[in-house]
Parts: C-alpha cells; sequence; structure tokens
C-alpha cells in the first residue's frame, strides 16, 4: 500500500494500471475510517483491480460556524485498516494540494435547497467539487458511498450524469452498531449519557420504516418518529422529512421511491439517519 499526497503523483501511479486495462475503485472519505467506511472498501477492493481511499477533510464543505478545526483525524489508524483490507492507494493530500486558488466551483440546482442543504448552505456546494476532482484526478471506473448520506448519493449521482463523468456511483447499505446506531466519526464526540439518548434516532427509523410499510401516511410516519426522538431530553430536531429519492423534493405520500431522513442534535453534536421507502 502507498500513501500519497500529490495530485500528479497519485495520477501516474494510476495511469500505469489504466493502461493495462486494470479497473480503479475509489472510495472517498474524510478519514477518521470505522466499520461502516471498511464496508465500502472492502466492497471496492472486491470488485476492483485497484483500491484506492481518499482520505481527506475537505474545507469547503464546511460552515464557518462548524467542526471543520475540531473534526477527528487520525491517518496512522486508517493506514492501517486500509493496509488489513488490501487498499493500494490512500490519497491523503494537504488542503493547499487540493486547492490552490479555487476559482471554479461544482454546484448544483434544486437537490440541495431541501434536508442537509436548506441547513447546511454551500455544503454540497463543496461535496460535489471534491467529489468531482476525485473522480477526475482518479479517473476510477466506481466510486462507493454510504447510504446514509442518502441527499449527497442523489446529489453525485446527478452531478455524474449531467456532466458526463465516465464512473459508476455504487450506494451501500448503512452499517450500524449492534444497539442501532448508526455509525459515524462523529459518534466520537458523544458523552456516554449522548451516546445513549443518540438511540432515538435510530428507534424513530425502525419505527418509520415499519409504519411505511404497513401503509401509515407520511404525516403519521413523521409525527411518531417526532414524537419518539422528541422523548430525550438531550435531543434537538433539525429536521424531519420525507422526500422524493430522486429530486429531493418534499413528499406527501410513498407512491414511489421515498427516502425519510432525519439531523439531529444530540447535545452539540448533529448526527444524521435515515430509511428508503421503494413502492
Amino acid at each position: 500500500m502507498k500513501i500519497v499526497k500529490n495530485i500528479d503523483e497519485l495520477r501516474k501511479d494510476l495511469n500505469v494500471y489504466r493502461s493495462e486495462g486494470k479497473s480503479i475503485g475509489l472510495v472517498p472519505t474524510m478519514g477518521y475510517l470505522h466499520e461502516g467506511h471498511a464496508s465500502l472498501i472492502r466492497r471496492a477492493r472486491e470488485e476492483n483491480d485497484i483500491a484506492v481511499v481518499s482520505d481527506f477533510v475537505n474545507p469547503i464543505q464546511f460552515g464557518p460556524k462548524e467542526d471543520l478545526n475540531t473534526y477527528p483525524r487520525d491517518l496512522e489508524a486508517d493506514s492501517k485498516l486500509c493496509e488489513e483490507i488490501g487498499v493500494d492507494f490512500i490519497f491523503a493530500p494537504e488542503a493547499s494540494e487540493m486547492y490552490h486558488d479555487r476559482k471554479a466551483f461544482v454546484d448544483i440546482e434544486d437537490m440541495s435547497n431541501n434536508l442537509c442543504g436548506a441547513k447546511r448552505p454551500g455544503h454540497f456546494r463543496g461535496v460535489s467539487t471534491v467529489c468531482t476532482k476525485l473522480f477526475n484526478i482518479t479517473g476510477a471506473d466506481r466510486a462507493y458511498f454510504g447510504q446514509k448520506d442518502a441527499q449527497q448519493v442523489a446529489i453525485i449521482k446527478k452531478v455524474v450524469a449531467d456532466l458526463n463523468i465516465p464512473i459508476e456511483i455504487i450506494p451501500c447499505p448503512i452499517v450500524r452498531e449492534d444497539d442501532g446506531l448508526a455509525l459515524s466519526s462523529r459518534n466520537t464526540y458523544l458523552s456516554k449519557e449522548e451516546r445513549k439518548a443518540a438511540l432515538c434516532l435510530s428507534k424513530a427509523i425502525f419505527k418509520g420504516e415499519e409504519l411505511a410499510k404497513s401503509n401509515a401516511s407520511v404525516s403519521e410516519v413523521l409525527e411518531k418518529m417526532k414524537e419518539i426522538i422528541s422523548s430525550e431530553k438531550l435531543t434537538k430536531i433539525d429536521y424531519i422529512s420525507a422526500v422524493d429519492l430522486a429530486t429531493m423534493e418534499d413528499a406527501k405520500d410513498f407512491d414511489g421511491d421515498r427516502l425519510v431522513a432525519i439531523a439531529v442534535f444530540i447535545g452539540k453534536t448533529r448526527l444524521i439517519d435515515n430509511f428508503i421507502y421503494r413502492a
């Protein structure tokens, strides 16, 4: 396994394999890898000749009051996990390598106006820009994303389609702790009491999915989920919403593919979770 910090060096290395007709799988991450990331990396390893993991805390997707400076980082531990799985390259650039004098961005209309996009202005412009850069730098055939970030997956799929980027976007299932909490690097921020309270997110998700499958209405599902989360005193709901999975527009029924998504503050830590209902 090789750790690369320079764009030209990574391109040169990967071009050798590409010229041999070998496939490249990319797992874009912000590091501090956990089992959720590992599941994506294993799949990339299984489905491609060359596996690349980007390990980069992307500054342009953080807002001015968000946790860029405190976001957890541990390249040494990340490298160990990647080496155990059999990753070929870790791309771990500095911000100055990725953004010398940035003037160009990749933005998307409409799909970023709801859910996390509405709550975190500019977030998905940052995500779309860095992912497009990573796709161009690596020339990967496939890129793997966790479904916990479902709005991100939908937006990246649309960016790739609209900009004719020759890469396949592969969503992978949410990975959870044994007690149901969705894995997240931000879970490390939680105190013992907050960690216990955070279980209300997955409880709400599981109950909402159960109700949706039993023909409950959207309003009934969202109201029950709100009730479960609000029962925990340490929570503050950022949003609980049902949207069309393809457009990210609000949905009033379950007559199509729907994303039911939540964002909740547990103390000062903002966590997200979701389920997808398919008609």
